[in-house]
């Protein structure tokens, strides 16, 4: 089974048995081979929650190692979970192409519990990220990436540009919203958008010329503290890089309500000519 074309795929993933076939819509912008961040992000998040053998479990962290490129190629998991305790769950996730490792994942799962909180805690630092999506009308549009057209970017996902100028680099905020299904016949989980929209904070705030210089992420750090309501998911990114080649891109998350977690991505930078 080839990844489907861009005329009748629908969903970024298709299960067939004990593989995952991704479509075109998973692309990322480096190389038409290689996935998106954020779709086998999303794809782990899935796998989290799956793995509970009972419900009331919430996906508090997930990180996200890219140990190479994720093809756009069929790919299995592989779950390998700790003895849970009364209120946590640890889970370590493989994603496989044929028997070679392409990523992995840690998951930390919180079993959901009700707390009647006191009055007058601390507000947060930014309760709320403004424009909401409705008040944003502008796509977001990294300048310099080097592939265009049918990609988890620009056709899987649904973005609104709500804070900075994304044309002259530095941070920014942005709306992200899954316009097609993640998973062909299962709902997208709170989790899974978050986690689908966690790995664009270093296109949101990029601050080298990307078609010069490369700055893909070799990891994702997801930490939630809630999950989002709602279909927006919204990032507040600040990246920050150093000659010898290495940055991190620090978002903070957020839903039409308020602040829902952060993300941090180590960024691996090198020049087109040397890549």
């Amino acid at each position: 089974m080839t990844p489907t074309e861009p005329s009748t795929a629908r969903t970024v993933f298709t299960r067939e048995g004990d593989l995952w076939h991704p479509s075109v819509l998973s692309r990322g912008p480096w190389d038409p081979r290689a996935q998106h961040g954020g779709a086998p992000s999303a794809l782990f998040a899935h796998v989290a929650e799956g793995a509970m053998a009972e419900p009331g479990w919430q996906l508090s962290r997930l990180s996200v190692e890219l140990v190479k490129p994720v093809p756009v190629a069929p790919l299995s998991t592989r779950v390998n979970a700790a003895p849970p305790t009364r209120a946590t769950a640890r889970l370590t996730i493989d994603l496989l192409a044929g028997e070679v490792l392409v990523a992995r994942a840690h998951a930390l799962m919180l079993r959901s519990q009700s707390l009647a909180l006191p009055a007058g805690l601390p507000e947060p630092q930014t309760p709320r990220m403004l424009p909401l999506p409705a008040d944003c009308s502008e796509p977001l549009r990294i300048p310099g990436l080097p592939l265009s057209g049918t990609s988890f970017y620009e056709t899987a996902m649904t973005t609104r540009a709500a804070q900075g100028d994304v044309s002259r680099g530095g941070p920014a905020a942005a709306w992200f919203r899954l316009a097609v299904p993640l998973i062909d016949g299962v709902p997208t989980s709170p989790a899974m958008r978050a986690a689908a929209a966690a790995d664009f904070g270093n296109g949101l705030s990029w601050v080298l010329p990307a078609e010069r210089i490369l700055f893909s992420n070799a990891d994702l750090s997801l930490h939630l503290y809630r999950p989002p309501a709602g279909e927006w998911v919204g990032l507040m990114a600040e990246t920050l890089v150093d000659a010898g080649g290495a940055g991190i891109a620090q978002s903070r998350l957020y839903d039409e309500q308020g602040p829902i977690g952060i993300a941090v991505q180590t960024l691996v930078l090198r020049a087109r000519n040397a890549a």
